[in-house]
This record gives C-alpha cells, structure tokens and sequence, in this order.
C-alpha cells in the first residue's frame, strides 16, 4: 500500500538501497563463506559488523527520506490542508465565492450577514454548522467527492424561501 502512494523517484531510491542491503546479505552469506571458508575471520569480523550496521542505518535513512511524499513533509505527516471558501449568508439567499471547487477537504467559512439566526447544511450529508447569530461566523470542514451538491440554511422554512445554492466538485 506504501509504494502505491509513492512516486516514481521514491520507488527507486527505495528499491536501490534495497537491492544492496539485499545485496551484500546474500554476498556475505553464500559467496564469500565458498571463498574464505573462515569468513569473516578473527580480522574481519569487526570489519562486517561495521559493513552490517551502516547498511542497517542507510536502509532505515532511505526509508524515512524516501518514504514520504513532499507534501507529508511539509504539513509533517498530516492531512492536507483544506481548501477554503467564503460563504454569506443573509435572508433568503446563501452565497458562496465560487460554485466549483475540487474534490478533496473544503472548509466552508460560513458569514452570517443577515438579521436572524441561519445555519449551513449540505443536502445528502449529516454535515451542518450551529446556528450562527447575526454577524457571527462559523467553519464546517467536510471531504466531498466529485458531483454537484446542495448547500442551503435547515432552518425551517428558511430553504423555502430561496437559502439555497449548489457547489459542483470536480
């Protein structure tokens, strides 16, 4: 499952360390026992243990270099970042900042600039803010796939009467 989210530079760096770890294991396991049947010897064994432990420690550096995608490392391991947009909401209309976004994590900033209490849903998900007083705001993070939503107020009555708008995501 790792190497499906790796690129294809990240697959050979990793493969490369791999293949001589693998490498010198098997070399010092059955070629060089045939050759020096006392390998690695009273003075070689200091030798291959040192051999041993740097592979040992390049394989676990390529692994944590190689292993994680640039932007993992920037956001340090976590989720990416949400992409944003600016809702108001005042009676009878909802207006978001663009009607297309893509797909993915988007954080829908919610500005109540109406007179009475209102609140954002998307239609087909149990996603929906508080109730948001006159001149407050609010933040409903959600993951959407591509498709075309409804986003509208689930006050009663409030939808009815026009707190409605879509969002397609490509």
């Amino acid at each position: 499952m790792l190497l499906a989210g790796l690129t294809t530079g990240h697959k050979v760096g990793l493969g490369v360390v791999g293949l001589v770890f693998i490498a010198f294991a098997l070399t010092s396991s059955f070629l060089a026992p045939r050759k020096r049947s006392d390998f690695p010897g009273k003075n070689g064994l200091s030798v291959f243990a040192l051999a041993s432990v740097v592979l040992f420690v390049s394989m676990l550096t390529a692994v944590i270099v190689f292993g994680v995608e640039k932007s993992e490392a920037k956001a340090g391991g976590a989720r990416a970042a949400a992409k944003t947009i600016a809702v108001q909401e005042k009676e009878w209309k909802v207006i978001p900042a663009t009607s297309t976004v893509a797909h993915g994590a988007i954080a829908f900033a919610v500005k109540n600039v109406g007179k009475i209490q209102h609140d954002l849903a998307i239609q087909g998900s149990s996603s929906k803010t508080a109730l948001i007083s006159p001149g407050q705001s609010a933040t409903l993070t959600v993951t959407l796939k591509p498709g075309t939503y409804t986003l509208y107020c689930s006050v009663p009555g409030h939808r009815q009467l026009g707190m409605v708008a879509k969002l397609t995501v490509t």
